[in-house]
């Protein structure tokens, strides 16, 4: 898949699941339950405390690819340095998120083939990502920053392609998009750790299912 043909992924399927620590056979069976509910975007994060966390995202993407023979589109997410950024090129990643702006990361990003979306906060942030090449701004903390602030960095500065990240509900899916957002990363509405303990797949594919309802009127 092209650099653009992911772009028009992302735009097209708009939401984008992130998760966190969840590996093996457990993160096999979230993603069957949230595909089948019509997700198609994951962001596998790394985790820079664990000094294995290099090995473990690439051994889970690479095996996500082989069991959906491509057919999700796979990121990684919490990208910090460059030797992040190459270890997702090996593993098949499509897309890049950092919680922060690093130019240098933007550029090898796409040097390498892949779709750059780091993650940006105030106007400076953000124009600063959209000069350097980014190709979606993730509005981090969008959740905690409320939808007033999101609407008033949008009116000025709505010639760049936001995903809201963190705290991302149904409710505020339907108002991001509405505003003119492309997407949002959803974490804990569609990884319920409760419900992957109870084994209670299938409501995290209901759930999947009306994020995607939603996604699908805009």
């Amino acid at each position: 898949m092209s650099r653009e043909a992911v772009i028009q992924t992302i735009e097209k399927e708009k939401i984008m699941v992130i998760t966190r620590g969840i590996y093996g056979s457990e993160l096999v069976k979230l993603a069957e339950a949230l595909y089948e509910g019509g997700i198609r975007c994951f962001e596998i994060t790394y985790d820079p405390a664990d000094p294995d966390t290099l090995h473990t995202i690439k051994t889970n993407i690479q095996h996500l690819n082989t069991v959906f023979k491509e057919e999700l589109t796979l990121g990684v997410g919490t990208v910090m340095s460059y030797e992040h950024v190459a270890n997702a090129y090996e593993a098949g990643a499509k897309f890049l998120v950092s919680p922060h702006l690093n130019p240098v990361l933007v550029k090898a990003t796409k040097e390498l083939g892949m779709v750059s979306i780091p993650g940006a906060m105030t106007p400076t942030e953000i124009v600063a990502a959209d000069e350097c090449g980014a190709d979606f701004i993730k509005l981090f903390p969008a959740g905690t920053l409320g939808m007033k602030y999101c609407k008033d960095i949008y009116a000025p500065l709505h010639h760049v392609k936001y995903l809201a990240t963190v705290g991302v509900t149904e409710e505020s899916l339907e108002e991001y998009l509405n505003l003119g957002f492309k997407g949002a990363g959803i974490s804990s509405q569609l990884v319920d750790k409760k419900l992957r303990e109870a084994n209670d797949f299938a409501t995290l594919t209901e759930r999947a299912r009306r994020f995607v309802e939603i996604a699908k009127r805009y």
